[in-house]
């Protein structure tokens, strides 16, 4: 059985800085697209970051130049660092596996983010 199990999440300042990680067993994800999405309460899930096997990277358009995805295929780990955090940018934080080639989506359980200002 595959399991996504994320940290890091916590409170923090406007301005602040989060690493958040997501450890994954019960499969190797070396040809996977691995991701984090968020929520917002009363929102609905949107990407965040994704980075592929060949570690092509994509960001939503708020996010960028601020968080950074990147992948430890070694450590089947997949890992977001989030700088200049914004109180735009509390929610829950979930990381997902699109398993190759089915594209079937993996979820972690989501860890939250809370920015004050």
């Amino acid at each position: 059985q595959v399991l996504l199990v994320e940290s890091g999440g916590g409170s923090v300042q406007a301005g602040g800085s989060l690493r958040l990680s997501c450890a994954a067993s019960g499969r190797r994800f070396t040809r996977d697209t691995l991701g984090w999405y968020r929520q917002a309460p009363g929102k609905q899930r949107e990407l965040v970051a994704t980075i592929s096997s060949s570690y092509i990277t994509n960001y939503e358009d708020s996010v960028k130049g601020r968080f950074t995805i990147s992948r430890g295929n070694a450590r089947n780990t997949v890992d977001l660092q989030m700088n200049s955090l914004k109180p735009e940018d509390t929610a829950v934080y979930y990381c997902n596996v699109k398993v190759w080639p089915s594209m079937t989506n993996l979820w972690g359980q989501g860890t939250q983010v809370t920015v004050s200002p």
